[in-house]
Formats: C-alpha cells, structure tokens, sequence
C-alpha cells in the first residue's frame, strides 16, 4: 500500500489539532506549523469534516476542531477518510474485480497483509502520536 501525500498531510493534521484538541484552528496555522500548502490543506480538512474527525466554524475566529476525543481517532480512520480502503491489491479489498482471486496462490496473502496493516493503523490513535 502507498499512503499518499494526502494522506500524510491529513494525519500531521490530526496530530496538529489533537494537541489542543478544544481549539479552534486557522487553516493558516496549520499550514505554517506542519509545512502543508494551504490550499491544499483545506481539501484535506473537507474530506476529514465529511467523515466526521474534525468540524468547520466559519467566520472571525474561525477554522477547524476535532469533533472526537483524540484517543478515538485512529490513523486508519484518517487514512481511509482521505484515499479510502487500505490495501496491497484491490482484490483484498473485494475479490470480486479479479477473476482469479478463488484460484491465485497470492491472493491470501494479500488479505493478511491487509488485515495486518488495517489492524495495526486502527491501534494507533492521536493520543497516542502526541
């Protein structure tokens, strides 16, 4: 699996606001303090407000918070809000795009390997990274 630039920014993000988790957050300061280009930043915060992680308060003063604990976020959580299911091949994701995948020898494989690292994101939390 190849986590994205993406995806990167948005966990610093998160590690960003996790640590003043009550505050709200310019996009600029997030920007500047975790070496994001804006503009691109304020896609990632769109798709991390639409699953959930962090809200929008528009106006003077206005920016970003989480909406959870940070304890209650996970890097998986993160991840998949950004570039969506993690996995080596698609197939370990749904069988179903590859014809071969009742008879291929590799594909158990992948199905651990994603299993594993699926786990192993879902128990790291903010908490955690801060």
């Amino acid at each position: 699996m190849y986590i994205t630039r993406e995806s990167d920014y948005g966990v610093r993000c998160v590690i960003y606001l996790s640590r003043n988790p009550q505050s709200i957050v310019p996009v600029n300061e997030i920007a500047k303090s975790m070496h994001i280009p804006k503009t691109f930043l304020a896609k990632i915060l769109q798709r991390l407000a639409k699953a959930g992680i962090v809200k929008s308060v528009r106006g003077v003063g206005g920016g970003f918070s989480l909406l959870k604990k940070p304890a209650d976020i996970s890097m998986l959580d993160v991840i998949k809000a950004i570039q969506g299911e993690c996995a080596i091949n698609i197939c370990a994701v749904n069988a179903k795009v590859c014809r071969l995948s009742r008879s291929c020898s590799v594909h158990p494989i992948w199905v651990e390997l994603r299993h594993i690292m699926v786990e192993r994101l879902r128990k790291e939390n903010f908490a955690k990274l801060i």
